[in-house]
């Protein structure tokens, strides 16, 4: 079984682009914020919440860009990047607060959790058309070494017998990638998921 969700295009970049960041700080240390940015444009877009997003449709990059910045004081860098799930929620969630965006609710799904939960967990997600923000720490494997102490999206799936691969969207561009390779990273610490869902259910 195969699911992917729609998404947006900037100026032929998939989603919007950390490099296109207003200062080095932004550039080198932003993609939590990033991410909250595509979440809410996709909330605009496909899930009819206007109000996360404060700019017009389609996305602009002028736009995507200054609102990078709106989004910068929720989700700022700092020296060890923001490593885990509270702070991403608690940033995200102010953020959608002070928008007046109370129908989602967002919850950590923690990687310590197993690789057999998750794969169901992502696929739920993905079938109820939410987008899942992905925090990788440290990794053994070398195939993931782009996305250490990294942020970046889960946008679809495709399920096999015995095997899983996800679409991991990050820097205006997508990947599929391994789901047990990305989730069993070979060290105790680990980063997680985050889960959106419907704040009134």
């Amino acid at each position: 079984m195969k699911r992917e969700l729609p998404y947006f295009q900037i100026d032929g970049s998939y989603g919007g682009n950390q490099d296109w960041f207003a200062d080095e700080f932004m550039r080198g240390g932003g993609c939590g914020a990033e991410t909250a940015c595509d979440v809410s444009v996709y909330l605009a877009m496909h899930k009819n919440i206007s109000r996360a997003y404060p700019f017009r449709l389609p996305v602009v990059r002028e736009d995507y860009v200054a609102f990078s910045q709106m989004m910068r004081p929720y989700l700022s860098p700092r020296p060890m990047g923001i490593d885990r799930l509270d702070i991403y929620i608690d940033g995200f969630s102010a953020y959608l607060r002070d928008r007046a965006v109370d129908c989602i609710a967002l919850a950590p799904w923690e990687g310590t959790r197993s690789y057999e939960e998750t794969r169901a967990v992502v696929r739920r997600q993905i079938d109820a058309g939410m987008p899942i923000p992905c925090l990788t720490l440290r990794h053994r494997a070398p195939s993931m070494a782009f996305y250490v102490w990294h942020w970046y999206l889960i946008t679809g799936y495709e399920d096999f017998d015995d095997a899983c691969a996800v679409k991991a969207v990050t820097y205006g561009s997508w990947r599929r990638l391994d789901l047990r390779t990305l989730w069993e990273t070979g060290y105790e610490r680990r980063g997680g998921l985050i889960l959106l869902g419907d704040a009134r259910a």
